[in-house]
């Protein structure tokens, strides 16, 4: 096998460079074949195909173009801090073109290692139950931290958890993965009654679980969206009818977080039902130190704009795109 094997031009003579270049990049960049390969199906030598390719690429005719997600994750950082001086951002760099399930797989991820980081023996963890946590623990990997407690920050006995485990399971998840305790919170995510829950939180067994959610050194939680593609677990696995979600609307709402909904501004009293939700007072998550909200998905944009309002977190972990949509809206 020859070089004339290579494909010659309409006169007969043997092609080019610059047209061999662009026959030999055409194959190795587009249809990704390998060195061996072209230089067999063309007849020419591995060496000839490697200077055909640097060739194409110091004449032009092949340009190559790095996409460094992190470099503009630290730009978007740096907008966030000076748009909300009180936040410590970490924007999580996605692929162009990459789907919303894997922002969240990527916004897990990082959110699962920085857990893993700010873990130290004996720390008391509050954990938001929902589909963004569900993901993070998922994307744990195993640490042993002696005297780690893990804290159900809102409650979830409902027929729907009974059934699925949904809640339970992503609580015990974490208490594992650390090789640590749990302590679930076995009330109703809301109640049908204001005067239910005030009577539920005298109960010694539930104060307990109240005081443990005050003294957590770490918070961990979403905010919770009807807007987001994969709508949030507490709307799409009924623990709310119509009516709840009709009053949430009409009352101004844009989010909630560990159940507790919030305005577009991020105050949430006199909201209606929160009278009736398990969650804590957010006045919780702008007490403790260590506040980390995970966000990722465009529906959640207007959700996290109001979080940040109200200072709802001292930390955010968000994916590239969701950040460049909250900074756009700010704007």
């Amino acid at each position: 096998m020859t070089t004339d094997k290579i494909a010659r031009t309409s006169g007969g003579s043997a092609p080019s460079m610059p047209h061999q270049a662009v026959q030999v990049a055409r194959l190795y960049y587009e249809q990704g074949r390998t060195t061996e390969e072209i230089a067999a199906e063309l007849g020419l030598s591995r060496p000839k195909v490697s200077r055909l390719l640097s060739y194409a690429r110091r004449s032009g005719l092949v340009e190559i173009r790095i996409h460094d997600p992190e470099g503009e994750a630290q730009g978007l950082e740096a907008r966030l801090r000076e748009r909300y001086p009180f936040l410590r951002p970490q924007v999580v760099g996605v692929l162009p073109g990459s789907t919303e399930d894997l922002w969240l797989e990527r916004t897990a991820t990082a959110a699962a290692n920085l857990l893993s980081k700010r873990l130290t023996p004996g720390m008391r963890v509050g954990l938001a139950w929902g589909n963004t946590l569900e993901a993070v623990s998922r994307a744990l990997t195993p640490l042993n931290v002696p005297g780690v407690t893990f804290v159900q920050l809102n409650g979830s006995a409902s027929q729907s958890d009974f059934v699925s485990g949904f809640v339970t399971d992503t609580i015990l998840r974490f208490a594992r993965n650390y090789s640590g305790g749990a302590q679930l919170f076995p009330v109703p995510t809301f109640f049908d009654d204001p005067l239910t829950k005030r009577a539920m939180w005298r109960e010694r067994s539930v104060r307990h679980v109240l005081a443990l959610q005050e003294s957590a050194d770490i918070l961990m939680y979403s905010v919770g969206s009807l807007d987001a593609s994969v709508p949030s677990h507490v709307y799409s696995a009924g623990y709310l009818d119509v009516d709840d979600l009709r009053t949430v609307k009409n009352e101004g709402a844009v989010g909630d977080i560990a159940t507790v909904f919030y305005r577009a501004d991020g105050t949430w009293e006199d909201l209606s039902l929160n009278a009736r939700a398990s969650g804590p007072e957010l006045s919780l998550v702008q007490r403790v130190p260590e506040s980390i909200c995970v966000v990722s998905g465009l529906g959640k944009v207007a959700a996290l704009r109001g979080a940040l309002e109200g200072r709802l977190m001292s930390r955010l972990i968000v994916d590239e795109v969701t950040a460049v949509a909250v900074l756009e809206t700010d704007a």
